[in-house]
């Protein structure tokens, strides 16, 4: 569905901003990348974890694809599983299916005005939808992270996930890190370490 987002925001707010939004993009993944190298962590003890990535046994090779077709965000999971870390399917796929058709329905709504009558109770299905993937998402990584391991988990913004993990799992936004240097914890890390 990529090239028909491209598409509709060019439309609706025209080339210059598009390009906009893509260089704000790939400035913050080059953030991202600054962010994660002054963690120090070692990444032998590291657990990857990626929004939109299923459970299927496959997801190595569905990060390489896309890193390949030049996802930043899969390029640096690719180059934390160089340095040691490991890739973990994060999300159910049943509830992926549900996300991909309702975007497919937004977007296809998108232009016509029955669609956008029905955009309100698109978003509360979406807040539902998000919110269930949250549970599952905290709950893979509950079963998934080991003690003395760190969690590197990749989540859009709209994700809320540490209010559904246990107490033993300290959570730590990069963004919070850059605001606080004093911390010295890694993102996620299970309690236990030695």
């Amino acid at each position: 569905m990529s090239e028909r987002v491209r598409s509709l925001y060019i439309r609706r707010m025209g080339k210059a901003r598009w390009e906009q939004h893509v260089r704000a993009i790939e400035e913050m993944w080059e953030d991202v990348w600054a962010r994660v190298g002054e963690l120090g962590l070692d990444y032998t003890r590291v657990r990857l974890y990626q929004d939109g990535l299923p459970v299927c046994g496959q997801g190595e090779q569905i990060v390489r694809d896309l890193a390949q077709a030049g996802s930043q965000n899969h390029r640096l999971l690719v180059d934390l599983m160089a340095k040691g870390a490991r890739l973990t399917g994060t999300e159910a796929a049943s509830l992926l299916l549900q996300e991909y058709e309702l975007a497919r329905q937004v977007l296809v709504a998108a232009d016509s005005p029955e669609g956008r009558q029905a955009a309100p109770r698109r978003e509360s299905l979406a807040d539902d939808l998000l919110e269930r993937r949250d549970r599952a998402i905290a709950a893979r990584i509950d079963r998934t992270l080991a003690p003395g391991e760190t969690g590197l988990v990749f989540l859009g913004l709209l994700h809320a996930i540490g209010r559904f993990l246990p107490p033993d799992i300290h959570v730590e936004r990069l963004d919070e890190r850059r605001r606080s240097r004093r911390r010295k914890t890694a993102p996620a890390r299970r309690a236990g370490e030695k």
